[in-house]
């Protein structure tokens, strides 16, 4: 992954997950969100560490460092996407995009809170910008809100997800500070970010028998292989290169990319507030990105 430029990891993250939004649709109601994070990546883990094991790298590593992996993947692949699937299942889809546009501040401020990093009032005006695009975007969303039900649930699971991907994605930008080694980090955590939401669905009694559905098994390699694996690799590089606030910045764009996608196969039809904020959202990442 280190051989690509910043712009190409951007680029494959933002065009990766800005399709997996509509991947999401094809695994809610066939099982629950529980068993279909596991099932996610404990598929993504497992190829990960079998990559691994073909390139020789070492994979025994001490309780503690376990530990830490445990932490890492429990925040960035387990209870984060357990939260997103629920808020897919309970609110439109439309605001769990704008919730993740508000990634790039939060992964900010928890970098100066925790880390020391340094961040400008051009950054903070450019997130606020951003959000306000992305917001202007789903509008006609939020407006139909109140008709339904459990909106308020799915709120609740769109903020939770948000704050628990942004503690996963500072524990992963300090296990890099750490020294520890990327790409056991990646498959160890997302395997116990599978242990996590596996632990959650026994609890509640749930049955991890798979569909016989084929866009369902579809949908399934490719949010583990092209949304988990390449991705994640693609984003953690890129945090270890620019670091985390900036690389949050992914989370604006993606849902513009949505947004296209939704225009394609489900009908959107977009307005003069769609340009608009995406207009607003471009500028946003611009003033993010740009160096002091």
């Amino acid at each position: 992954m280190h051989r690509f430029k910043t712009w190409q990891l951007f680029a494959l993250c933002v065009g990766t997950w800005g399709t997996t939004w509509f991947a999401i649709t094809f695994q809610v109601g066939l099982v629950p969100p529980e068993v279909g994070v596991a099932l996610r990546f404990a598929l993504a883990g497992g190829t990960i560490l079998a990559l691994c094991v073909w390139r020789g790298e070492q994979l025994r590593f001490s309780p503690a460092q376990h530990a830490i992996f445990a932490l890492q993947g429990s925040l960035l692949y387990g209870v984060s996407y357990v939260c997103v699937y629920h808020a897919e299942q309970n609110v439109v889809s439309g605001l769990v995009a704008v919730g993740y546009s508000a990634s790039p501040l939060m992964a900010g401020l928890g970098a100066r809170a925790l880390f020391g990093v340094p961040i400008s009032r051009r950054f903070v005006l450019g997130g606020l910008t951003g959000i306000a695009g992305v917001a202007l975007i789903f509008w006609p969303e939020f407006h139909g809100m109140s008709s339904k039900r459990n909106t308020m649930l799915g709120a609740v699971f769109t903020v939770a997800s948000v704050l628990l991907s942004t503690g996963g994605s500072l524990t992963a930008s300090r296990n890099r500070m750490r020294g520890l080694p990327f790409w056991p980090a990646l498959g160890y955590g997302m395997l116990y970010g599978a242990l996590v939401s596996a632990m959650l669905a026994l609890m509640q009694g749930q049955d991890f028998s798979p569909p016989a559905v084929w866009s369902w098994w579809l949908s399934l390699l490719y949010l583990a292989l092209a949304g988990s694996v390449l991705t994640f690799a693609c984003f953690l590089t890129l945090q270890e290169r620019i670091g985390p606030g900036p690389t949050g910045t992914v989370g604006v764009m993606t849902p513009l990319l949505a947004l296209a996608v939704s225009v394609a196969f489900e009908g959107f039809r977009p307005g003069v507030a769609t340009f608009v904020g995406a207009g607003l959202a471009v500028t946003g990442n611009v003033l993010m990105l740009r160096r002091a």
